[in-house]
């Protein structure tokens, strides 16, 4: 029986970005160093694969500090952690690495900066995301109040008199963000914030990457985390960008090509924490049903790389 003809255009960029490629360098340069084990706290990045590997060359992953004996290297995930977990492992003499990406390092300064000019922050984000409660975890209880939706904007109540500024998660809906500032800045002409937002270069590349190729699509794929806030916004944007159907996958295994079918184009892109070779095994798996003729986009190439923490340098 002959294979269904089908066009696979490749998104790029797509994959890794600096912050995650950095995380986790970091471990694997920690084992190196350290010998295992060497404690991770939370996962690294939001990938199943990339967590299972570094487990397997002697990474412990654990919830809290407290099944992290005392004096072990202990590594902080990409996502960025309270300041009450950095003073915990002083208190507790670990050899603490951070693996926070720097460009949510920088929205953690922000935050500090305001507090400290005595700005009521508000910070859009998603509750309960490991980036959100880390950034929340920087400044004083009460000092900031989440924003997740534009009717949270339209309707938040700051202090009476209260000077305001804002920040955001790194990896948010561009466009969605976009709706919520304006919306923040018209309510309040005099808050203060970012040029823009604080959403990372490496989710702007692959938002805009998808939403120019979404119109060519008939369906298209995502590969990430269903706990990859990158990633879900990817499927979203594809979707509102001109994709008939959208879909996040975890993997080739969770890939049911009876799905595609009908679809003569197919997208394919990966979230940043979502390694090259899981693009490589969806490929595998699409040629056992469909004849592809694979396409490559370009939409723009990064270059940028992040140093490491200087612990592991010296």
């Amino acid at each position: 029986m002959d294979k269904l003809k089908k066009t696979l255009i490749l998104a790029a960029p797509r994959g890794f970005c600096a912050g995650v490629d950095r995380a986790i360098r970091i471990v694997e340069v920690a084992l190196e160093k350290y010998g295992a084990p060497v404690y991770v706290r939370h996962e690294i990045v939001h990938n199943k694969r990339v967590v299972g590997d570094l487990a397997a060359k002697g990474a412990v992953f654990v919830k809290e500090l407290d099944e992290v004996p005392t004096g072990a290297p202990v590594i902080f995930s990409a996502h960025g952690v309270a300041k009450s977990v950095h003073e915990r492992a002083a208190d507790e003499n670990m050899i603490a690495l951070d693996a926070t990406c720097p460009l949510v390092t920088k929205v953690h300064i922000e935050a500090e900066r305001h507090e400290k000019q005595g700005h009521h922050i508000f910070l859009i984000g998603h509750a309960g995301h490991p980036e959100v409660i880390g950034t929340m975890g920087q400044v004083e209880e009460g000092s900031m109040t989440l924003i997740e939706t534009l009717e949270d904007a339209l309707t938040v109540e700051p202090p009476a008199n209260a000077k305001l500024a804002f920040a955001t998660q790194t990896t948010l809906s561009v466009d969605d963000t976009g709706q919520i500032i304006s919306a923040l800045q018209h309510r309040f002409p005099d808050i203060s914030g970012p040029r823009g937002e604080d959403i990372c270069y490496a989710t702007t590349n692959r938002q805009q990457a998808v939403k120019e190729l979404a119109p060519q699509t008939d369906f298209f794929l995502v590969i990430g985390a269903e706990n990859s806030s990158n990633s879900k916004r990817l499927v979203e944007v594809a979707r509102n960008g001109g994709a008939a159907e959208s879909q996040l996958i975890a993997d080739a295994d969770a890939l049911d090509l009876s799905i595609l079918d009908d679809a003569q184009t197919i997208g394919l892109s990966a979230g940043a924490s979502a390694p090259e070779v899981l693009v490589d095994e969806v490929i595998a798996k699409l040629s056992t049903r469909f004849e592809l003729q694979i396409e490559h986009q370009n939409f723009i190439a990064e270059n940028l790389t992040f140093k490491l923490p200087s612990l592991l340098t010296k």
